[in-house]
């Protein structure tokens, strides 16, 4: 029990003086070079955690936009052999009775056919200019309640609800926006503010004019034709008000797996698929997020081991050019071990500082800033994702990394003969 004790406290006693070791060595450090190694520290951290998160985050804003602007928090949509979602205004009604109710749109669609050089007359084996699409009709006043859409308009104005010959245009479906010349995929040329389209769906067509060109980074409106509902339903032929989407808003801090069970339980399981929105993203984008991850914390890696390399530099030099002082240090009674977790202290004091620093720009400066700022992707505004915990776990593994690129280098030359250490040989 006596050496379990003699143990216990040998340990306490070198650690107690390690830290002290420690503390006077950075203290008369030159500031340069601490101050340095503390950069060093600091962008290694935001390696580990910008790079992923921007890479990330370029698919967490499409997600964002898609769940904002097109899905909601929970989507109501047909079966896969429906056209529509069966008894659409029952459902709709039960939806504005789920508790933490925001709001909803209803949307009805149609594959279509564009057309803008029709009263062209064309050669033999000249093709019109044409693109496929999808003819969405909406409620002006309800849409834009529910998603602003009206801000995406870049060229033009807004649907008014008498808007019954005018359209709105995706930017996808204009060669301007999307210039792509491949054979299969075809994009309306010369089509401006008050051009003529038509229109096609089944047997029916008509004509309509183009009253705003929209860009919102969401495909539900950017590869659409959007017009009004009313004109949907009767280019589609459907005599009913059964839409093809309804999609629901609902209250901050409201769960969204509660209100999916809610609208289960009141019977709209029967009528269309209910899906909240995390399960209505397509799952090539999660895959894309998983992927996009793993290559951000691989080039984060790469940045870690450069971080880890610098410190052992930095360790083996401050001790090689110290070996007599560790040699005397020895000479008169210290520990090897308390010197040892000397230098593993000093490389902790590093990281941590590098670590705090970089939390605050990560936390205080750079994510509000990519908030507020996001970046101007083609097809997302990328915002930087950086959750606490994820970040504490890089902030452990930098630390952990340090502490042992710390330890072998103060190993080697402590190792030393003590008398070879005092005499420099």
């Amino acid at each position: 029990m006596a050496d379990r004790t003699r143990i216990e406290n040998s340990f306490s006693q070198n650690i107690k003086v390690g830290w002290y070791l420690a503390k006077r060595d950075i203290k008369r450090a030159n500031i340069w070079t601490t101050g340095l190694i503390v950069l060093v520290m600091t962008f290694t951290f935001l390696n580990l955690v910008v790079v992923a998160g921007i890479l990330v985050g370029l698919i967490q804003g499409s997600e964002d936009a898609q769940k904002k602007y097109a899905i909601g928090d929970i989507v109501i949509s047909s079966f896969l052999d429906h056209a529509f979602i069966e008894q659409s205004p029952k459902v709709a009604d039960i939806a504005k009775t789920i508790p933490g109710f925001k709001d909803e749109t209803v949307r009805y669609s149609g594959s279509a056919k564009v057309e803008s050089n029709y009263r062209k007359t064309l050669a033999p084996g000249e093709i019109a200019d044409g693109a496929g699409g999808s003819f969405l009709g909406i409620d002006p006043v309800a849409e834009e309640n529910f998603s602003g859409v009206s801000k995406f308009v870049i060229r033009g104005q807004y649907l008014t609800p008498e808007d019954q010959d005018s359209v709105l245009i995706g930017k996808n479906l204009l060669y301007e926006f999307t210039p792509i010349d491949a054979p299969g995929f075809q994009t309306l040329k010369n089509v401006s503010i008050g051009s003529r389209i038509r229109i096609t769906v089944g047997n029916n067509q008509k004509e309509y004019y183009v009253k705003g060109i929209v860009s919102s980074k969401v495909d539900v409106f950017d590869t659409s034709v959007i017009g009004l509902a009313s004109e949907v339903r009767k280019m589609t032929g459907r005599t009913d008000l059964n839409a093809s989407s309804i999609a629901i808003q609902l209250l901050p801090n409201t769960d969204p797996i509660a209100a999916k069970q809610f609208l289960l339980d009141s019977g709209v399981g029967s009528y269309g698929r209910v899906q909240t929105a995390a399960e209505a993203f397509p799952k090539f984008l999660q895959d894309i997020k998983t992927t996009f991850a793993i290559l951000g914390n691989a080039i984060s890696g790469i940045g870690l081991i450069v971080a880890s390399i610098t410190i052992f530099i930095v360790i083996f030099v401050n001790a090689i050019t110290r070996r007599r002082f560790i040699g005397i240090l020895k000479g008169i009674g210290i520990n090897r071990r308390a010197i040892l977790y000397s230098y593993m202290f000093q490389a902790l004091i590093y990281a941590l500082i590098g670590v705090t620093i970089g939390m605050f720009l990560v936390f205080v400066i750079i994510k509000p800033y990519f908030s507020a700022n996001p970046i101007n992707f083609p097809f997302s505004d990328g915002i930087l994702v950086a959750t606490v915990s994820g970040t504490f776990l890089r902030a452990g593994i930098l630390m952990v990394t340090t502490i042992i690129a710390g330890y072998i280098p103060a190993r080697i030359v402590i190792k030393q003969n003590t008398l070879s250490a005092i005499l420099g040989r």
